[in-house]
């Protein structure tokens, strides 16, 4: 038997993929729903995932198992609208029009910007297309350098800078281009009449995560249970379960898809990824606050953005219900915005919120859920690559130890859920091949 610590999408996808092989699973999730960070609100409609998600075009093999899950004709790709909030206005920025209106932004520094973004260098004066596929190259350098020499002073202080801010915090300094040179290509593709197309499965990603369940049959998946010990000499022997299934098992395998703390507790393989953590409330309303999916957030708030999901999604999918997404990323556990109640969060969202949109409403609010998780992003530092933990952990731990968590190389430059999938498979690929 293999077993699988973890139900998020990475441990699902592996025992998938194994489950097609013939061979016998079983997935171990700690809380009483798998799903992780894909996990859901009910709505008035269909549920609304905690966290924001979306695809990418350059996110292909979960497009691919959505397909073979009988999922894809319900796999839709509306225009994502991107805007910036600054001194007290929205500016769209989806089309080259708008982001040659942008008025923090000069000509010179329009084009420079648009030249990194299509891959090209042109330092010196001369193009170089293709100068910035090597992300590894990049591995070492300072984001705020590096963009000050490729671009300009004006693009990284009216353009980056606040969005490094909000993402990063005051960790923004150590987080190398390498991680900014991803991003851009991650999210790079666009209609440029209207802006990026962003995938979402019709009734949310949670579809996925059931549809998964079944294929790999829900008598391998045990929630409420949580993987105490793995029993290694030389090669893996047992591990050691509690909760709702309790005791010792015999394992020829055993996949560690979650957090590295995990892996550390079980294995003693000690990572060096640090990660920053997330506090994210759904608010729902009676009517939209803006007309934009993700307004990135120029002038002072207690958030880094705001993300209005049923101006990318229609509302009427969540019976007439106007979802707004507000997060903020939280470096350390000491922040007191992680030590505020549900309560106090919320009403410094509202009063930020307030403070943006002066006209705002809230007695068009219906309801407001918070959530927090400590672990929600990698800080992608300089020279990470150097700390990504390998998918096959035989000559640190043990044979049989595989790792598909979030501090893999499949979740490098930048965490997707494509790369949770590719994680799984690769690592479940890695198990087969041992036959």
């Amino acid at each position: 038997m293999i077993a699988i610590v973890g139900g998020g999408i990475a441990g699902l996808a592996a025992a998938y993929r194994l489950r097609q092989a013939g061979r016998e699973v079983r997935v171990y999730e700690a809380a009483e729903a798998v799903g992780g960070l894909a996990g859901t609100y009910e709505t008035a409609g269909d549920p609304i995932e905690r966290y924001y998600h979306h695809l990418s075009k350059s996110e292909e093999r979960i497009v691919e198992l959505i397909d073979e899950l009988g999922l894809g004709p319900d796999l839709q790709w509306p225009i994502g609208k991107n805007a910036y909030y600054m001194d007290g206005t929205v500016y769209p920025l989806d089309t080259p029009w708008e982001i040659a209106a942008y008025p923090y932004l000069s000509v010179y520094d329009t084009f420079r910007l648009g030249m990194l973004v299509l891959g090209v260098d042109m330092r010196g004066g001369i193009p170089s297309p293709g100068a910035y596929e090597d992300l590894t190259a990049y591995e070492d350098v300072p984001i705020e350098d590096f963009v000050r020499e490729h671009t300009t002073d004006g693009v990284y202080e009216n353009f980056f800078e606040p969005l490094l801010e909000a993402k990063f915090g005051e960790r923004k300094t150590e987080v190398s281009a390498a991680w900014l040179l991803g991003r851009v290509r991650f999210r790079g593709e666009r209609d440029l009449l209207r802006g990026e197309p962003l995938g979402y499965l019709d009734g949310g990603f949670g579809r996925l995560i059931d549809a998964l369940v079944d294929a790999i049959g829900e008598e391998h998946v045990v929630t409420g249970t949580r993987v105490t010990a793995v029993e290694v000499d030389d090669s893996v022997q047992s591990i050691t379960v509690e909760g709702a299934e309790s005791g010792t098992r015999e394992v020829e395998a055993v996949i560690v898809a979650t957090m590295p703390d995990v892996l550390a507790d079980l294995t003693g393989y000690e990572s060096d990824v640090s990660f920053q953590g997330t506090v994210c409330s759904v608010v729902s309303m009676d009517e939209p606050l803006t007309d934009t999916y993700w307004l990135n957030i120029g002038d002072e708030a207690p958030f880094g953005a705001l993300i209005e999901h049923t101006n990318f999604v229609d509302p009427e999918h969540y019976g007439g219900e106007h979802l707004l997404y507000v997060p903020k990323y939280v470096q350390s556990m000491d922040d007191p915005l992680w030590e505020q109640t549900d309560s106090e969060i919320e009403s410094t969202w509202l009063a930020g919120i307030e403070s943006l949109f002066p006209d705002f409403d809230r007695e068009a609010i219906n309801w407001i859920e918070t959530s927090r998780n400590r672990r929600t992003a990698p800080v992608y530092e300089r020279g990470y690559l150097e700390t990504v933990i390998p998918f096959d952990l035989q000559a640190a731990v043990g044979e049989g130890v595989y790792y598909a968590g979030m501090a893999s190389r499949a979740q490098y430059p930048e965490r997707s859920l494509d790369g949770g999938v590719v994680a799984g498979e690769t690592v479940a690929d890695l198990v087969l091949a041992q036959e």
